[in-house]
């Protein structure tokens, strides 16, 4: 866990702040994905204060640390600010803050997406690429099949998999665990992955995990036989882009929330109904969906194709 790292201004004498207490706000956050999230903001938090106390945070330290994702996405500047935003909220209350030096940053809007989802034609290309390593692959293919979060799969343990049932227990957004259901390509790969492994993540890094300092990853985290920590959200989207450049039409290659995004498309192509594109994706409300069945590109052009005079002549 990279909670202590990120919480090093609170060893400041003036704080009085123990070693041993310096992860207690990302201790506070609940959710495991959502305080491994914020830690990356934090630490560079902590890394731009240097020995100043919380106390003595301003809002030109808040701004720098935003200036790092000033020319990222609208959502992961959210995502960052997010990250002050709720970590200013817990100084307060433990009144260690007295004032918000996050009150000049506002939140982002999104741009205006347009169709998200990626044809099948290339992902089935994607998916079959041997090219790609196993792990990527089977990480891939099961965020189409099961429609599920990237961060809920990554935070996957071997224990977690019920490969009878195909199906895997997650934590959801929220915190509620709940279970995702695979197909035949996934089904067939997981067994190579695991490797007769019981524990440690499914989604193993391409490195050994730190023994000593601050980086040091809580013992679930890393895999008893080979050492290898856990594969990090950023670590594992930025594989993806790579992968995905030549495929995309923009060059930039895709993200990974785009693999949900297009496995719920898909199924609403399909004609699934709204409850069970819900019950796939997990959502609270239906109201959540619409951004998942609005059928785009693909639709289009069959509608066009299929209303062509020419070629309904050419099929008689």
């Amino acid at each position: 866990m990279v909670g202590p790292s990120a919480l090093a201004l609170f060893s400041s004498r003036r704080d009085h702040w123990r070693r041993d207490r310096r992860g207690r706000y990302l201790d506070s956050v609940q959710t495991r994905t959502t305080r491994d999230s914020y830690a990356e903001t934090l630490a560079r938090l902590t890394a731009l204060a240097g020995e100043r106390p919380a106390a003595a945070l301003v809002p030109e330290d808040y701004a720098a640390v935003m200036d790092r994702w000033d020319a990222a996405a609208a959502a992961t500047w959210n995502r960052h600010l997010s990250a002050l935003t709720s970590f200013t909220a817990w100084a307060g209350q433990q009144e260690i803050l007295a004032a918000n030096p996050g009150r000049r940053l506002e939140r982002r809007k999104p741009a205006r997406r347009g169709d998200r989802s990626i044809p099948r034609a290339r992902l089935d290309k994607l998916f079959t690429d041997d090219r790609h390593g196993l792990r990527e692959r089977v990480l891939w293919r099961t965020l189409y099949e099961t429609a599920a979060r990237a961060e809920e799969l990554l935070s996957l343990k071997p224990e977690d998999l019920d490969l009878e049932f195909r199906r895997g227990r997650v934590t959801s957004k929220g915190g509620a665990t709940q279970y995702v259901h695979w197909a035949t390509g996934t089904d067939r790969l997981l067994p190579r992955l695991l490797r007769g492994r019981t524990s440690g993540p499914l989604f193993l890094a391409d490195r050994r995990a730190p023994a000593a300092g601050p980086l040091v990853p809580v013992v679930a985290d890393v895999c008893p036989v080979t050492g290898r920590g856990r594969l990090s959200y950023p670590r594992a989207e930025y594989l993806f882009k790579q992968a995905t450049a030549a495929l995309d039409p923009h060059g930039t290659g895709w993200d990974l929330h785009q693999l949900r995004h297009s496995a719920l498309q898909h199924l609403a192509v399909d004609g699934r109904t709204a409850p069970e594109l819900q019950a796939k994706s997990r959502h609270l409300h239906l109201g959540s969906l619409g951004r998942y069945v609005q059928l785009g590109e693909q639709t289009s052009a069959q509608v066009a194709a299929d209303a062509d005079p020419a070629a309904r002549r050419r099929t008689r």
